[in-house]
């Protein structure tokens, strides 16, 4: 009876240890005088380094919904950082106010990328990141974020970019891309014309980029985020179908570059 007890015991202290532990902070880091609060998780029932994965906000700043898409990113076993694009406290609460600080990045790509630059060199030097694994997402203004950082010649093995804007003022930066690139795009966004996608589509073999894009039937803007609602009448609507669909092309991406 008492081997039994103590063989349950032990069971018992095997499973607590290898359930997973998710840890969250939030860091600070500068990007020249600008100071930056991301937001950082891993799994830490996981030994050794893994590769990384930056998270760009939406035009909202970092909030909710991109720590959540973080915490998931750690629990497939990657160290997940959302980066902050706005600055510390610079967190928009109306649609104004998001277009407005958005414009601020998108009429300006050089600070763009030094703000995507800065959340990449933290991400490397967390102590449990393979910096030679390193790859970045965005969400809407993210897309358009991860894009532009690829566009730098970022060492990058990967970027998403999901239901992002696709434009950029130098489409010839493409030359300086070293990453694998793939785009997920609701086919029926408004926001992002046919005519940016076949700019984008031009621009990606011109620069002999190893690209992808994926579209999904009735998605608009904001496919991936609940929050957006449900009326797709409005150019921004959330369908699960996509998201779903979505997050799974990019889990078979990072299988790709990085290995199972």
């Amino acid at each position: 009876m008492k081997i039994s007890i103590g063989f349950i015991l032990a069971l018992l202290a095997l499973s607590g240890v290898a359930k997973a532990k998710l840890v969250t902070k939030m860091v600070e880091y500068r990007q020249g005088d600008a100071v930056l609060e991301g937001y950082l998780a891993y799994d830490d029932s996981i030994s050794g380094k893994r590769p990384g994965v930056l998270v760009v906000h939406e035009w909202t700043g970092l909030g909710n919904y991109i720590k959540k898409r973080v915490d998931q990113l750690a629990r497939l076993g990657y160290v997940a950082f959302g980066a902050d694009i706005y600055g510390k406290g610079i967190r928009p609460a109306t649609p104004e106010a998001a277009g407005r600080e958005a414009g601020k990045y998108r009429s300006d790509r050089k600070l763009l990328r030094a703000r995507a630059q800065a959340g990449l060199a933290e991400l490397r030097r967390q102590p449990l990141v393979d910096p030679g694994r390193l790859a970045a997402i965005g969400y809407c203004f993210g897309g358009t974020t991860v894009l532009e950082l690829a566009r730098s010649g970022a060492d990058l093995l990967g970027v998403v970019s999901f239901h992002g804007g696709l434009e950029t003022p130098t489409p010839e930066d493409a030359k300086n891309i070293r990453a694998k690139v793939l785009a997920l795009h609701g086919a029926d966004d408004p926001h992002v014309p046919p005519q940016q996608v076949a700019a984008f589509l031009d621009e990606m073999r011109k620069g002999g980029v190893d690209w992808q894009m994926v579209f999904y039937g009735g998605a608009v803007h904001s496919f991936t985020n609940p929050d957006s609602g449900n009326d797709p009448s409005k150019g921004v609507a959330y369908n699960e179908k996509a998201d779903r669909r979505s997050w799974e092309a990019m889990r078979v991406f990072f299988t790709e570059i990085f290995g199972k």
